[in-house]
């Protein structure tokens, strides 16, 4: 294989499916599966939380067609949306590694109490990260992760504590990134000492697997339950938004589709 070979589309493309075929043998998946049915059969919403690039994850299981109606969105954001902190803290290059930033986004959050939180970064390392994942333990709620395991623990961890979001978690779901994400290496420059750069991140891709799954299988446990699965259907079909409000009317106050 030549060089160019080894980072072209094709060669991207059958290492996300290799992953593919692996992750869904993960048994977290229904580990956390049943976290997400007994939340939701007592009344419980899940909060999904992820920054940077690992927002789009937490879009993937709040707000999202096929996708539960008892979910909810937080963000670095909402100490600006439903707090007073000035709008220029998001510009901070820093903040995601602020543990005081996660006291902020869990006070204004609309939180009760068999709310089940989803964390998701692919580090696990990073101090609002941490420090929520420590605030949730110690409000009593159930935490799922969703991280890389081996990014996790190459690097340290960045909150005062020394701990990683991994450790804290009651179920973790390894998304198999590598460390640093991307997976096709390029060449090393002539003369060049470090290692290369690569490309072709993964996580996100993976992450958002994991969410589907662990849905999916929440879908099935609360069928077999008896119970109807409150579902997103697209806002592009018919009847879409009249479906949706009526069953996000059951969640008034608890969930947020804004920003």
């Amino acid at each position: 294989m030549t060089v160019n070979q080894r980072v072209a589309p094709r060669a991207f493309a059958e290492h996300v499916a290799q992953l593919v075929q692996v992750i869904p043998e993960d048994p977290e998946i229904t580990r956390a599966a049943g976290l997400f049915t007994r939340a939701l059969i007592a009344g419980g919403v899940i909060q999904a939380f992820g920054s940077g690039h690992s927002e789009a994850v937490a879009m993937e299981i709040a707000g999202r067609a096929g996708g539960l109606v008892p979910t909810n969105r937080l963000a670095l954001r909402d100490i600006v949306l439903y707090g007073d902190t000035p709008r220029a803290e998001l510009d901070r290059y820093d903040l995601e590694r602020d543990p005081a930033v996660a006291r902020t986004i869990l006070d204004l959050a609309p939180v009760q109490e068999h709310d089940l939180f989803v964390i998701i970064s692919n580090s696990g390392v990073n101090g609002v990260v941490v420090e929520l994942a420590t605030l949730v333990k110690e409000r009593g709620h159930d935490l799922i992760a969703i991280t890389s395991r081996a990014h996790s623990e190459a690097v340290v961890s960045r909150h005062p504590s020394g701990r990683r979001l991994a450790d804290l978690a009651d179920v973790v779901l390894d998304n198999h990134a590598p460390y640093g994400d991307a997976v096709l290496p390029l060449p090393l420059p002539d003369g060049a000492s470090t290692a290369p750069a690569s490309i072709g991140a993964v996580s996100t891709i993976t992450s958002a697997l994991l969410a589907q799954l662990v849905v999916a299988q929440t879908v099935s446990n609360l069928l077999e339950a008896g119970e109807v699965p409150p579902v997103y259907l697209s806002a592009n079909v018919p009847e879409g938004d009249a479906h949706n409000l009526r069953l996000e009317a059951l969640y008034a106050g608890r969930i947020r589709r804004g920003a």
